[in-house]
């Protein structure tokens, strides 16, 4: 009964996971088809007059953030995604059926689901640390009368469709990082599963070893006496 309820534990922690994916993956492919491919993460850029007699100011790109980080972040979600979906239909089958992973499967998945936290965790980290930099850059480190928030209801007359950038990117920001913190609790769920199947087959081990201890007693006994009778 306990096993089950950590299955099901784990079942319910695998569907939060591809939730929490969907909901970062969605806003970064907006974003990306939004900016055309171009990634905003680590962007510089400064806000400079148009002309010398015109006081308007257009923000300019000096260096556009390397695609890479969007690339890895986005792969990173869908690879959770896929995953997590994989892994909820397979426990809720085991569920269903009564079975249960084998004591090398469920050592397999402890290992997976540890990286997979790793990456997870590195692709948050990436974004968040990211965004705050073209925060920084767009509000020229919070010395611009708007807010970073504010920036993308304002064009910036990049070229590219900037009115959404904050929301996707705040939302992307929740998804990963609720997903890092649900691949965290489906290692720690990992890691009970394989202290609990080694403790059983230790627990079988022992109960082996005290039969063959019972029967090799019996077969002493039984040869002892037949020895004092004859």
């Amino acid at each position: 009964m306990a096993l089950d309820n950590l299955i099901f534990a784990q079942c319910i922690l695998y569907f939060l996971a591809f939730v929490f994916g969907f909901i970062a993956v969605v806003p970064l492919s907006e974003n990306t088809e939004d900016f055309g491919g171009k990634c905003l993460l680590f962007t510089r850029g400064m806000w400079q007059n148009e002309n010398i007699t015109v006081s308007k100011q257009r923000y300019i790109v000096e260096e556009w953030g390397p695609e890479s980080s969007c690339s890895f972040i986005t792969f990173v979600g869908i690879a959770s995604l896929i995953l997590s979906a994989v892994q909820a239909w397979r426990l809720l089958f085991f569920l269903c059926k009564g079975h249960d992973d084998s004591i090398f499967n469920a050592f397999l998945n402890l290992l997976i689901s540890s990286l997979v936290v790793f990456t997870v965790f590195l692709s948050s980290t990436i974004i968040s640390v990211g965004f705050n930099m073209w925060c920084d850059s767009i509000t020229e480190g919070g010395s611009m009368p708007s807010s970073c928030e504010d920036l993308q209801d304002t064009d910036l007359e990049l070229g590219l469709d900037n009115s959404a950038f904050y929301d996707q990117f705040a939302i992307a920001q929740f998804g990963l990082w609720a997903a890092w913190l649900t691949w965290l609790g489906i290692a720690v769920m990992a890691f009970l599963k394989v202290y609990h199947n080694y403790r059983q087959e230790d627990l079988l081990d022992s109960l082996i070893h005290e039969k063959d201890l019972l029967l090799g007693r019996s077969s002493r006994r039984g040869s002892d006496y037949k020895t004092g009778l004859i």
